[in-house]
């Protein structure tokens, strides 16, 4: 009787399996992130918004004019460094898109106006709805976000070069938008651009009535003000991008397509999105851009001018000297692209004019030299660009950055990584989709 009787287990017993590892308590212990880590952004933008606060409270309005200017490419390339270092994608269309914003923001901020003609009594002469500032800069941003997302069904057919010579058409389009529609995008004298306003806070103020340590507050103070608050917006919500869920599709999408799409990954509207906020950014940039000039021109020519081959190839620059995917390089990039040429012109009217005085050495001109330079030992010696090479110096101090045993750097400002990673974080965002 008993050989025959069969014992069984409770059902209610159910054997642990070595699969779920989220519970290991040494688990949670290593991807528990440290109170620096949990608080350094917030304490990174606390100091950041006294930095900004104070210092038109000392510099001189050119210093702030030019302070304007590079907030305004870092805008702008935290777009492109996350499109081509994150994504992958490459696109010489940023100062297309730049452009779309710039108009977009113009006409929605401004009202018609006409001018008298002899045959018809008056003709339009700019056509504008009236938006307040705030919807009208909320719309441009959307209008150039959706014109990144009309372009992104080219960037599921084509890759690398060609996408980024598909792109570059998108420049000569708009060239031809803005001379072929002077009723949006101006006439050859330009078209005024309503300044921005919130709250009772005009940026545009002719005479200050508010001082700050005795120091009026006009126009350059506003505006360096108005310029910072948008560029550390920009920053957290791209930074936010970056390290999260959508981060981690445009790593996947491109290292490797087909493994992303095994991995779950929607190729095709991944990459629509990286160019639907990419192209956002560019517009916001644009906006920022003749906020500074207060007046919208076309340019003369598709290859010279703010919105012109030389801008978008600019950007470029500015991401690869920077570091791709870097969002602090970016700014660094802005500062050196966009930045160098009034420095070292501030610098020769002081010292060297005479120097350079009847050659064709212009600021600009040395500048290109320099940032050209720049960008071949950056791309013989550190891929990274400046984001690498403070990655590297920070290394010597943290071990940050330390060659791993197979041969390659562990950083999360690498392109591809994590903003802000350690060396386990930067790995993890390779890794997990």
């Amino acid at each position: 009787m008993s050989d025959t009787n069969v014992t069984t287990a409770p059902a209610t017993a159910v054997a642990p399996t070595n699969d779920d590892i989220s519970h290991d308590p040494a688990v949670k212990a290593l991807v528990k992130p440290t109170v620096w880590q949990r608080w350094r952004l917030t304490i990174g933008m606390v100091i950041f918004a006294v930095v900004m606060f104070l210092l038109p409270l000392y510099l001189a309005p050119d210093d702030l004019s030019n302070g304007v200017a590079v907030m305004t490419a870092a805008v702008g390339g935290f777009g492109l460094t996350m499109l081509l270092g994150q994504a992958g994608l490459l696109s010489l269309a940023h100062s297309a898109f730049m452009l779309v914003g710039a108009i977009s923001y113009t006409v929605l901020a401004s009202q018609s106006t006409y001018k008298p003609d002899p045959d018809k009594g008056q003709v339009l002469d700019h056509f504008g709805i009236g938006l307040p500032p705030l919807i009208a800069l909320i719309g441009a941003v959307l209008i150039a976000g959706l014109a990144g997302g009309l372009f992104a069904p080219v960037s599921g057919r084509v890759k690398g070069i060609y996408l980024g010579l598909a792109s570059l058409a998108l420049v000569y389009i708009m060239f031809f938008v803005s001379k072929k529609f002077p009723e949006l995008a101006g006439h050859a004298s330009g078209r005024p651009v309503p300044g921005f306003s919130i709250f009772g806070f005009d940026v545009d103020v002719s005479t200050p009535e508010l001082f700050i340590m005795n120091v009026p507050i006009g126009r350059a103070e506003r505006l360096w003000w108005l310029y910072a608050i948008l560029m550390g917006i920009a920053y957290v919500l791209m930074r936010g991008a970056i390290n999260g869920r959508i981060g981690r599709a445009w790593r996947a999408v491109r290292d490797n397509e087909a493994m992303a799409t095994v991995m779950g990954v929607n190729v095709a509207r991944t990459k629509m999105m990286a160019f639907i906020i990419s192209s956002a950014y560019a517009g916001l940039a644009g906006v920022m851009a003749v906020w500074q000039l207060q007046l919208l021109t076309p340019d003369e020519s598709a290859e010279q001018g703010k919105f012109s081959l030389v801008t978008a190839i600019s950007y470029l620059a500015l991401v690869v000297i920077g570091g791709m995917g870097s969002l602090l390089g970016a700014v660094l990039g802005a500062l050196i692209v966009f930045g160098m040429p009034p420095i070292l012109n501030a610098a020769m009217q002081t010292g060297g004019a005479a120097a350079t005085s009847g050659t064709a050495f212009s600021p600009t001109v040395i500048a290109t030299f320099i940032y050209g330079a720049l960008i071949v030992l950056i791309i013989m010696f550190e891929p990274r660009g400046f984001a690498g090479i403070g990655d590297r110096i920070l290394g010597l101090f943290t071990g940050r950055g330390r060659k791993n045993t197979a041969g390659l750097v562990d950083s999360g400002d690498q392109p591809g990584g994590r903003e802000d990673a350690d060396p386990t974080e930067g790995t993890d965002a390779e890794t997990k989709v």
